[in-house]
């Protein structure tokens, strides 16, 4: 049998710490104390209806949940070293708000958080909307769909990553991350997946110039592509487009099929470069001349 603590107005530095089995309901985190770490350190903890204007309330918690709440930009850094917790129908403004987390489910949340999620293990996100800059970075073991994103520096430095019916607008994503798979998304920025290894798509729309340069073992199915120009420079690439793209420059290995080419770049490589481009419903199909 849980706890419960309801309609009540909490400002002091770790006012609930360490509370275990609770119902806390319809509270309120602010005030003139201006406390820290209100619920620091608490287990089995569901938090229901509650706002936060106070700094740092979640930090290493196990086996809580967060639902229909609100964290104000007041509510700096609110979840760091946390296991085990549900975020559910909550409205999150705080920076930095997911950080060196296992086990976390965000679903139904509108977030606006830069350097949300960094070195997590163990995060799925579903039906959210996030506005964060550096979004996940170097976190692990990540499963997202029906994710609507914007911001910058999305995705680096992950691994073993899965996108579903998503919408990213980013920019220089996917760096250096590996095993990653994002499917029936669009993914709109500049840049896409540079130094990346292992990262596929597949029934994706990708916007942007330069794409998806100096990748290993690169592939894209069913794909298309809008206004990526010098795309899939020494990169290691089976790509299969449907539709045009506006230019290909110096693939390093594989074969890169479309519908049609802007214009196939081989100028100036530093290092061999051997991909084939093909373009379909030719008699003659295109590739690279040869290996330079």
């Amino acid at each position: 049998m849980k706890h419960k603590i309801e309609n009540q107005v909490f400002d002091e530095e770790r006012s609930l710490y360490n509370i275990k089995n609770t119902e806390v309901l319809n509270c309120r985190f602010e005030g003139p104390a201006d406390g820290e770490s209100v619920l620091k350190e608490c287990r089995g903890v569901n938090v229901v209806n509650c706002s936060f204007s106070l700094r740092y309330p979640l930090w290493h918690a196990r086996r809580f949940a967060l639902e229909n709440s609100s964290m104000d930009e007041k509510t700096r850094a609110p979840l760091w070293y946390s296991v085990g917790g549900q975020l559910l129908s909550d409205n999150i403004d705080g920076i930095k708000c997911l950080r060196e987390c296992k086990n976390i489910t965000v679903n139904n949340c509108n977030i606006v958080s830069p350097e949300f999620g960094w070195r997590c293990k163990g995060v799925k996100i579903t039906n959210s909307t996030v506005d964060s800059m550096y979004f996940l970075f170097e976190s692990k073991d990540v499963e997202i769909e029906n994710l609507n994103m914007t911001g910058k520096y999305s995705f680096q430095y992950m691994k073993n990553v899965h996108i579903k019916n998503s919408n990213l607008d980013t920019k220089d994503a996917f760096w250096h991350s590996k095993n990653i798979v994002v499917e029936d998304s669009v993914v709109k920025g500049e840049y896409l997946g540079w130094f990346s290894e292992n990262l596929t798509f597949v029934n994706c729309k990708i916007i942007g110039t330069q794409p998806l340069c100096y990748c290993k073992n690169l592939k894209l199915i069913n794909c298309t592509m809008e206004d990526t120009d010098l795309a899939f420079e020494y990169s290691e690439v089976e790509a299969d487009i449907k539709g045009h793209i506006v230019s290909v420059k110096n693939p390093k290995s594989g074969v890169i099929a479309a519908d049609s080419i802007g214009e196939i770049v081989t100028e100036k490589p530093v290092m061999k470069c051997c991909g084939k481009v093909l373009i379909r419903n030719l008699e003659e199909k295109v590739c690279l001349k040869k290996c330079v």
